[in-house]
């Protein structure tokens, strides 16, 4: 964001201002902690924040601070809209495109105050006020801590907000272990850890609450899997009679197509899950292959050069074709 624009969006918060946090349709951690912190931070500021997710997110974040101010969309259309209509600043948090919030597409669409986006994927629309927009950043919570550093809200921070910010980090990095993870991410971790985070616990509330129905769909997706091996490729799925069998929760497949790209020789997998007559794709590849472009050209979506993720209103069987079909071309 340029110096001008910085100051413009300084000044505008030295007011008391309606503000709405919003992220992105199926909220991960990144999308989850980030949303979570911003509205902390912003509340100590002066402003009247609020919460607002399109649909519920996994039950392994249920255990965030703040979020009992959680306002699921989906679940309170009415109340949701009123926040939207009557605030002065919609914040949009890990995402760049409206399309990507789901049901509250068409109400974000009408909305006449003025937005502003802090993101990290990549091809950024242009329909907010202030775009703060930056790929190679390892997660959107990275983002919000150094906007706090940048417009005077570190002393705000506390253990809660911190937890948050930390959740997206760990959970967009991969455990700190993807390529976007920077001597910078270790050092404004270490600043999280000092306030009192405690990886231990934020570990176990995130990767050690799995269920038994969890591991059988886990085994369930594994003996789905379609290798292609001569084109480093491998496609996992699971159908909605899968997931019934197994009890499936939302979030109990968060994570299931990286087990495609850690099978050796796989630069390139694709996992699918069918739900009420959509699907959808999470993607994520190895070296250059880009999987946003892919994704967008494909599954009516987009993400990182690496990870990226759609949704098509396809059934499952059609959809494995289009995977395969790229593949085909690789």
């Amino acid at each position: 964001m340029q110096k001008e624009n910085i100051q413009g969006l300084r000044q505008y918060l030295l007011e008391p201002r309606n503000i709405v946090v919003t992220n992105h349709v199926n909220p991960d951690g990144d999308a989850m902690g980030s949303a979570l912190a911003m509205q902390m931070l912003l509340s100590k500021q002066g402003h009247s924040a609020s919460v607002i997710v399109p649909n519920d997110y996994p039950h392994f974040l249920k255990w965030l601070p703040s979020k009992k101010d959680v306002i699921v969309f989906e679940n309170e259309k009415d109340k949701s809209e009123s926040l939207i209509h009557t605030s002065d600043l919609v914040i949009v948090l890990d995402y760049n495109a409206l399309h990507r919030s789901g049901p509250m597409q068409s109400t974000l669409e009408v909305f006449t105050g003025k937005f502003l986006m802090i993101d990290h994927h990549q091809q950024p629309g242009e329909f907010a006020e202030w775009i703060i927009s930056d790929t190679t950043k390892c997660s959107t919570a990275q983002m919000v801590y150094e906007f706090a550093e940048q417009f005077g809200l570190l002393s705000f921070m506390d253990t809660a907000i911190a937890e948050n910010l930390y959740t997206g980090i760990v959970t967009d990095t991969g455990s700190f272990r993807f390529s976007s993870t920077t001597a910078t991410t270790h050092k404004i971790t270490a600043h999280l850890l000092e306030l009192g985070v405690k990886p231990d616990s934020v570990y176990n509330n995130i990767f050690d609450a799995n269920s038994v129905s969890r591991f059988k769909l886990l085994g369930c997706m594994l003996e789905n899997m379609k290798v292609f091996q001569s084109k480093h490729s491998v496609i996992l799925y699971l159908s909605e009679e899968d997931q019934a069998k197994h009890n499936f929760r939302k979030g109990d497949s968060e994570g299931f197509v990286n087990y495609g790209l850690s099978i050796e020789g796989i630069t390139f997998a694709v996992f699918i899950r069918e739900e009420k007559g959509f699907c959808k794709i999470s993607l994520r590849s190895k070296g250059d292959l880009d999987v946003n472009q892919i994704s967008r050209q494909n599954f009516n979506g987009g993400g990182h050069k690496n990870a990226a993720g759609g949704l098509v209103e396809k059934p499952l069987v059609e959809v494995i074709k289009i995977a395969e079909s790229v593949i085909g071309v690789l």
